[in-house]
C-alpha cells in the first residue's frame, strides 16, 4: 500500500515539474461563447413604484 502512495507522490511531482516547465498553460476549462464575457449586469431601475399595475 505504501508502494501506491509513493509512486502516486512521485508521478505528481513529475507531473507538477512537466507542467511548470511547459510555460503559460491555462488549465480553467473550456471557454464557450457568451459565458467567457464578464459584461456587468445591467440592473432594473430601482425607482418604479410596486402599484403601477392597476
Amino acid at each position: 500500500m505504501w508502494k501506491i502512495a509513493v509512486a502516486f507522490l512521485i508521478f505528481a511531482g513529475v507531473a507538477l515539474y512537466l507542467l511548470s516547465r511547459a510555460g503559460n498553460i491555462d488549465i480553467s476549462g473550456s471557454e464557450q461563447g457568451g459565458e467567457t464575457t464578464h459584461a456587468p449586469a445591467v440592473a432594473a431601475p430601482a425607482s418604479a413604484p410596486a402599484s403601477a399595475s392597476k
